[in-house]
């Protein structure tokens, strides 16, 4: 079976890193799947040109119901959407955007949510006709590279210490747009910083908004203490988030958050903004912790460094969650047995 797979495919982001994957999944069982960023459209009718030029194709699937669902109105072939978390927590508040939604998933055989939470609103806030919902959740797969210098990283993103072994880094990885916010705990954590320099926070990921990340640039070259580090590929990333103390996230709206996954399984505390999409993974003092300011962020923050017995707790229970509920085989399983159903 030959497909059409849409996303949202910026290099290096959580969106571009869960389509491969899925493709993935599609190929392993003997499918093709031709996978094309959502960017390269404006219309339906262009990736229905798509398909007559290129084709055939016998089935789509697209990430976002909005960016991706919506240009396959006009494919003709049987197609099936994966939920972002911008769907739900963001479009589905413009009532354009929602009818939108609304009739793809009309027309769709079937839905993915990453969560239970995701599904119930979704189902809360769309009209979904005889659209199945399906929830599965992201399957996670760390590798670090063996390769890694951690004290080149940490020169690259402008840090200087004598002792690097002795920084407690906490980490926020994010591709630098409004939504993810990595401002928002910058001002609370230079003052911590002034009140113990071997803290430090570096962001990382990919400029995925050019008018705001040299926003964020600038904001970071001002803030003692804050650092900001170009992105990495996907092992050279683990085996930063390996040598870190924390995760960080600090995201305005989130579907489900593969970088909270992922240092869960590496073994890293993860402290994360309280929003449904993280309080769908994290559960508080288990799994990691959760804050809902800047000022309860550093509170938990010193908290953490001081107690060993929480860190233990939440890399163990962290990485006991993710082995339990985000296994990668469970997402193949699912994946080749969806697409079937677009025959």
């Amino acid at each position: 079976m030959r497909l059409l797979f849409l996303a949202c495919l910026s290099p290096k982001t959580g969106n571009c890193t869960t389509a491969e994957r899925i493709r993935d999944h599609i190929e392993s069982a003997g499918h093709t799947c031709v996978l094309r960023d959502v960017a390269d459209f404006k219309s339906a009718s262009e990736v229905a040109q798509l398909m007559n030029q290129d084709g055939p194709f016998e089935g789509a699937l697209a990430i976002h119901i909005f960016k991706g669902g919506r240009l396959l109105l006009d494919v003709g072939v049987p197609f099936g959407v994966v939920f972002g978390g911008t769907d739900v927590n963001e479009d589905v508040k413009d009532a354009g955007k929602r009818g939108v939604m609304e009739d793809v998933l009309r027309r769709a055989r079937f839905a993915v949510a990453f969560s239970a939470e995701l599904k119930e609103k979704a189902e809360a806030e769309l009209e979904c006709g005889s659209c199945e919902m399906i929830v599965q959740a992201q399957g996670i797969e760390t590798r670090a590279s063996s390769h890694f210098s951690w004290s080149d990283f940490l020169h690259s993103a402008g840090v200087c210490a004598t002792r690097a072994e002795d920084l407690h880094v906490f980490m926020l990885v994010c591709g630098l747009r409004r939504v993810k916010d990595p401002l928002y705990l910058l001002n609370a954590f230079s003052e911590w910083h002034a009140q113990n320099p071997l803290v430090i926070l570096i962001i990382v990921g990919p400029k995925v908004d050019p008018v705001f990340s040299a926003e964020v640039d600038e904001c970071v070259k001002r803030s003692a203490g804050v650092f900001l580090a170009a992105e990495r590929n996907q092992e050279e990333l683990h085996a930063a988030m390996q040598k870190s103390f924390a995760m960080v996230n600090s995201s305005i709206s989130e579907g489900m958050s593969a970088a909270i996954l992922e240092a869960m399984d590496l073994g890293l505390p993860v402290l994360a903004r309280d929003i449904p999409g993280n309080a769908a993974v994290v559960q508080h003092e288990s799994t990691g912790l959760l804050f809902s300011s800047p000022q309860e962020f550093v509170s938990l923050s010193k908290r953490l460094l001081s107690d060993s017995k929480l860190q233990e707790t939440l890399r163990r229970e962290g990485k006991r969650y993710v082995t339990e509920y985000h296994n990668p085989a469970k997402e193949r399983e699912t994946y080749q047995k969806l697409v079937d159903r677009l025959h």
